[in-house]
C-alpha cells in the first residue's frame, strides 16, 4: 500500500505514466505545478490537471486525458451497426438516451430510411430524450451546486432524477444504459399509463425548480462564487467549436434543435435560452448555470407537448409495432455521413464511412461535446485563483466517459 500511495503522489512516476508539459527547471522562481485529480472528487471522474500556479493565482491549466478508455470507436469499427448502440450508451452515460438517437438517426440517413420513422416512434424519441436532458442538467446543477459548497442543491437534483431514472427504467427496463432507441424504430413502445405518470411528474417538477432558483442559484454566496469567473467571450468560444449550455451561456441562440430540426422538435414550441450577464459579465460561470435551469424548463415544455400527441393524435394502437422499419439487415450504400444531435453538454456527432459492402462500418468516429468544450479550460481558468479553477471544472459539466472516449 506504501508503494501504491508513493507511485501515485510522486512526480517523477507521474511523469513516466502521464507526461508533464512544465519542467520544474522552466518556472520562474515564485511558480509551482501543482496536481489537481485525478482523486479529486470536483474533477468528476478521472481528469487531472497540470495546474501551474504563482501563489494562488493560475498561470496555465493542462488537462490530462487517459485514464478511462471506452474504446467506443474501434467497438464501433469491429461490430455491426445495430451492435454498437448499446455502446454509445457508455460514452455519455448520463444522457444515453440523447446518444443513441444521434446514432440511430445517422444509420437511418444512410439507409435512406429517417423520412418512413412513424409519428409515434418519434415524439416517444423526443419524451425519453428530452427527460434524459433533465436527468444529465440535474447531475450538472447538483454536482456544482456540492462542488462549491451548496450541499443542499445535490440532495434535492438527485432526489428529482431518481424519479426520472425510474420512468426510463419502466420503459426500458435498465436504469441508465438503455439501448432503447433502435436503427428504424424502438426497443418497445411505450408502457400502459406512461404518459400519465409522466405528465404527473412534469407538474410536481416545476415548482422544484422554481425552488431551487429561489435558493441556491440566486443565493448571495452562490452568485459571489460564480459571476465573473470563468468568463466566455463569444467569438473565443466559436473559434474552440464550444456548444451547447455553454455556448449559449455566452449569449449565443444556437441549438441543434432548432438549427437542423431533426427528428419531430420543428412541430415542438419551445425556446432557447441564453446568457445575459445578469449577475456579472455575458458568459460567467454564473451565466451558464443559469442557462442550464432554464433549458430544464424548456424539456417539460416539449415533453408535455409530445405526451399530448402521444395521447390525442399519434395514439397507441394494439397493432402499433415500433420495430416495424428495424431493418433486418444493415447494409448501407458506400458514402461518407455526419450526423449531430443535440446532447445535454452540446454537439455529439458520429461519422460514419461504409463501404458498401459490409454491415460494418469501414470508419467511426464520434465527436463528443464533453471532449471539445474541455479543450477551453486553460482559458477560462488562467488569472484566476485556485478555487475558482473548481468552479470553472462544474460549469462546464464534463462527462470523462464522452473525453476519453
Amino acid at each position: 500500500m506504501a508503494n501504491q500511495v508513493q507511485y501515485i503522489f510522486d512526480n517523477e512516476n507521474l511523469n513516466r505514466s502521464a507526461p508533464q508539459k512544465f519542467r520544474q527547471e522552466d518556472l520562474k522562481h515564485d511558480e509551482m505545478i501543482v496536481n489537481i485529480g485525478p482523486q479529486h472528487p470536483s474533477t468528476h471522474g478521472v481528469l487531472r490537471l497540470e495546474v501551474v500556479t504563482s501563489g494562488e493565482q493560475i498561470v496555465e491549466v493542462v488537462p490530462h486525458l487517459g485514464y478511462l478508455h471506452r474504446c467506443f470507436e474501434k467497438h464501433a469499427e469491429n461490430l455491426p451497426y445495430n451492435q454498437t448502440l448499446p455502446f454509445t450508451d457508455r460514452m455519455d452515460y448520463l444522457a444515453a438516451m440523447n446518444n443513441e438517437h444521434s446514432f440511430a438517426m445517422g444509420v437511418e440517413r444512410m439507409l435512406g430510411i429517417d423520412k418512413d420513422i412513424p409519428k409515434r416512434v418519434e415524439y416517444i424519441r423526443v419524451v425519453v430524450a428530452e427527460l434524459n436532458r433533465l436527468a444529465s442538467h440535474f447531475v450538472a446543477l447538483g454536482s456544482y451546486g456540492m462542488d462549491i459548497g451548496a450541499v443542499t442543491a445535490f440532495f434535492w437534483m438527485m432526489r428529482d432524477r431518481e424519479h426520472i431514472l425510474r420512468l426510463l427504467e419502466w420503459v426500458s427496463g435498465a436504469r441508465m444504459l438503455y439501448n432503447y432507441i433502435w436503427v428504424g424504430g424502438l426497443f418497445y413502445d411505450l408502457p400502459v399509463g406512461f404518459e400519465e405518470r409522466c405528465l404527473e411528474f412534469v407538474q410536481y417538477l416545476k415548482p422544484k425548480l422554481k425552488e431551487l432558483e429561489n435558493v441556491v442559484i440566486d443565493n448571495a454566496i452562490f452568485v459571489n462564487r460564480t459571476a465573473n469567473v470563468g468568463v466566455l467571450p463569444i467569438d473565443l468560444a466559436i473559434n474552440y467549436g464550444i456548444t451547447g449550455p455553454m455556448l449559449r451561456g455566452s449569449g449565443l441562440k444556437y441549438d441543434l434543435r432548432k438549427v437542423d430540426a431533426y427528428s419531430v422538435y420543428p412541430e415542438i414550441d419551445f425556446e432557447i435560452p441564453i446568457g445575459k450577464g445578469q449577475m456579472g459579465q455575458l458568459g460567467d460561470c454564473w451565466d451558464r448555470t443559469w442557462v442550464r435551469v432554464q433549458e430544464c424548463y424548456e424539456s417539460i415544455r416539449i415533453i408535455e407537448q409530445s405526451l399530448e400527441k402521444l395521447t390525442k393524435e399519434h395514439k397507441r394502437d394494439r397493432d402499433f409495432d415500433p420495430r416495424a422499419m428495424v431493418p433486418k439487415k444493415i447494409r448501407p450504400k458506400a458514402q461518407d455521413l455526419y450526423v449531430r444531435a443535440e446532447n445535454p453538454k452540446g454537439e455529439t456527432g458520429f461519422y460514419f464511412r461504409a463501404d458498401g459492402r459490409s454491415d460494418i462500418p469501414f470508419r467511426c468516429k464520434a465527436r463528443g461535446a464533453s471532449f471539445v468544450n474541455l479543450s477551453i479550460i486553460n482559458e477560462l481558468a488562467k488569472g484566476g485563483q485556485i478555487a475558482d479553477l473548481i468552479a470553472v471544472i462544474g460549469s462546464i459539466d464534463i462527462v470523462l466517459g464522452e473525453v476519453d472516449r
